[in-house]
């Protein structure tokens, strides 16, 4: 017959010798304990270590049957981590009935969270390369410009044509408002109301002056003389 304390209480001293540090006794009847296991990433690696709790409890008929397991306290572990730890243990648990298997299930989980490690290193780096694709073909395109297609040609030549329309448009309004018509010139200028009413005022007042010394030699003029002649 089984003596199934015996075989737990060996167990239970084991793992302290082994894991002295991150092991926790919290009950001794029945036993239950606690491991605090952490996979950190190399030290010139960016991100913070992911980390796990995990607590066992002896059933009375362990290990002919798997102890009760939790997974406590994720560090930097998805949903999806945490549920893939659960099925590990499971699996790991079923298939080592009859034997002692903390430590092969400390050990799986352990291996686990390495792996993990190096997925999200893996995920993070094609990140950065995925980020740097990107902004090389921004910087492409940038110094490409845009290919240019009879549409794309079509496109900007309406919207040129239509700019200079409107530019066009606005040149002839703003030369329209300077102009004035000439009752508008006559208005706005009043010197030539002034200069037109002392040209009147003159004319009334004046008399024209004949100068008699331009004629003074007239009479010394042999007229018959130059009719002779001519005939």
């Amino acid at each position: 017959m089984t003596d199934y304390a015996e075989e737990q209480d060996n167990e239970i001293e084991a793992l302290e010798s082994i894991y002295p540090d991150i092991l926790e006794v919290l009950e001794t009847e029945p036993h239950c304990f606690k491991l605090s296991l952490s996979a950190e990433t190399d030290s010139h690696e960016e991100g913070a270590p992911l980390g796990v709790d995990l607590q066992f409890t002896y059933v009375p008929t362990y290990p002919d049957a798997p102890p009760e397991m939790e997974v406590l306290s994720p560090q930097n572990l998805t949903e999806q981590d945490v549920s893939s730890i659960q099925d590990l243990l499971q699996q790991q648990a079923e298939e080592n009935l009859g034997m002692v298997m903390v430590f092969t299930l400390v050990s799986a989980v352990q291996e686990r969270l390495s792996e993990l490690v190096e997925e999200k290193k893996k995920q993070a780096e094609e990140e950065r390369e995925r980020k740097q694709r990107e902004e090389e073909e921004k910087e492409k395109k940038r110094f490409e410009g845009t290919r240019v297609t009879i549409e794309t040609f079509l496109a900007w030549k309406d919207r040129f044509d239509q700019e200079i329309a409107e530019k066009k448009k606005s040149k002839k309004e703003e030369d329209n408002s300077k102009k004035l018509t000439g009752k508008q010139l006559f208005e706005r200028d009043t010197s030539l109301n002034d200069s037109d009413a002392r040209f009147l005022d003159n004319e009334g007042d004046e008399s024209v002056e004949v100068d008699e010394s331009l004629f003074q030699d007239m009479a010394d003029l042999d007229l018959d003389e130059e009719l002779d002649l001519e005939d």
